[in-house]
């Protein structure tokens, strides 16, 4: 991991004496935020021409639209009143738009032209450094400049043509194998695991039109089974009715607003109609992944956007039965990815084969918790878990073996980082009235 590059401003330094004062019972874990509460900030960031800001996702040298959304979240209470920092994540939006406008169908980008992604072949454009195209991707650019006017009251762009870029690939991703020309086939010898192409020729799993948006990779970059990928299009049901509210009260552009409303609705109607099964243990549930014709992938993923997500990503409440039923399918061995040590519980990713569960989902398990006794009891278990995993770094991984700690994969992975201090944050009185 580099040395620090940018310093902190007075108002984080006053978050983190705020925190570790309140934390002050549990000191591993105020050590743990003291160190990934910054970590993006100073370690990830790099100002560019135009305003614009490049967000390095950790020790890969590539921006993800996701996960630079996800980076910047811990800051976006300090846009308000520190003009550097909302400056820094204005610019990571700007570049987000960049982005987009140059291939909205890429996952990740290179900071400047001439070191595309060795992996696809050929390279798929200059500024490109792996085109999968996932539908949280494009919700990330919705999710974050909704944040950043709900904290500021303004935007640093019009927002309006990434908008209407955004509704012309979902719009046509709807009817994916009737309209969309992307196609994502990589040749054996590329591919790292399994998933890293598409099957078909590159066009996905076979499937039906269900007023969902198609998804060829899930956030873990891993290949979709079926291509209607539920966390997703929960998460672009939400970000589409935000998009809507802001377009409207700020540009006062009702037509646009109203388009995105109508996809929101066909996207949730899809989500309800074709998205939901029964199990026999766990009754009505979400699946992970679906494709239109009967069948469902009856699993949950580390990454987010994901089922045990739904709640914080504003689909539905903690309490919904529904998503009740699902947690609990998930958080159990009915869920291939749930993972049982002597350190730790949790889910991990087909991403990481074998036994590793990721520190991202513990956070998303905490942020999730009903706010009830047991619930409350969860998030202080959850985060006294992750403070005593992160094998003497002070840090998160992007996974780690739940009997040995010690093994991790990704040292240096700034969204676990920003996660553990959004979740220290959104919990703190939960955690401190334990301390």
């Amino acid at each position: 991991m580099p040395e620090p590059r940018r310093d902190l401003t007075p108002a984080m330094f006053t978050v983190i004496s705020q925190v570790r004062a309140r934390l002050a019972g549990r000191p591993e874990l105020a050590t743990l935020f003291t160190q990934c509460f910054p970590n993006t900030w100073q370690t990830t960031l790099e100002d560019l021409p135009e305003g614009r800001t490049f967000v390095q996702t950790g020790d890969i040298p590539a921006m993800w639209l996701r996960d630079s959304a996800a980076q910047v979240s811990p800051y976006l209470a300090l846009c308000a009143a520190d003009p550097e920092v909302r400056r820094t994540v204005a610019g990571v939006l700007l570049q987000q738009a960049h982005l987009l406008e140059t291939d909205p169908y890429a996952n990740a980008f290179n900071r400047e032209p001439g070191n595309e992604y060795h992996f696809d072949v050929p390279a798929p454009g200059p500024w490109v450094w792996e085109r999968k195209f996932e539908l949280d991707s494009l919700c990330s650019v919705l999710w974050l400049a909704w944040r950043l006017w709900r904290a500021t009251g303004e935007l640093p762009l019009d927002l309006r043509p990434t908008l209407e870029r955004i509704l012309e690939v979902m719009e046509t991703e709807q009817d994916h194998d009737g309209r969309s020309d992307y196609r994502f086939e990589r040749p054996a010898e590329y591919c790292v695991l399994p998933s890293d192409t598409l099957v078909r020729g590159g066009r996905g799993a076979a499937h039906a039109p269900t007023g969902m948006v198609w998804s060829g990779f899930r956030p873990s970059d891993d290949a979709c089974t079926y291509p209607y990928l539920v966390p997703a299009n929960m998460f672009a049901a939400v970000v589409l009715r935000q998009a809507a509210q802001l377009v409207r009260e700020l540009y006062g552009d009702a037509e646009l607003a109203g388009r995105a409303e109508v996809l929101a609705a066909d996207i949730r109607e899809g989500i309800e109609t074709h998205g939901v099964t029964e199990h026999p243990e766990f009754g009505r549930v979400y699946a992970y992944e679906t494709d239109g014709l009967g069948h469902w992938l009856l699993m949950d993923d580390a990454n987010v956007p994901s089922l045990l997500a739904a709640p914080y990503l504003g689909y539905c409440r903690a309490d919904d039965p529904t998503y009740l039923n699902t947690r609990r399918m998930i958080l159990s061995d009915a869920n291939p990815h749930y993972h049982v040590g002597e350190h730790a519980a949790g889910i991990g990713s087909a991403h990481t084969p074998g036994r590793r569960i990721w520190p991202i989902a513990l956070c998303m398990q905490a942020l999730t918790a009903q706010d009830t006794p047991e619930g409350r009891a969860e998030v202080v278990a959850l985060l006294d878990t992750l403070a005593r995993t992160t094998a003497g770094t002070g840090l998160m991984h992007e996974s780690f073996d739940p009997d040995a700690p010690d093994t991790y994969s990704r040292p240096w992975f700034a969204w676990a980082n920003s996660l553990l201090a959004e979740t220290v944050l959104t919990r703190l009185d939960v955690i401190a009235e334990r301390a």
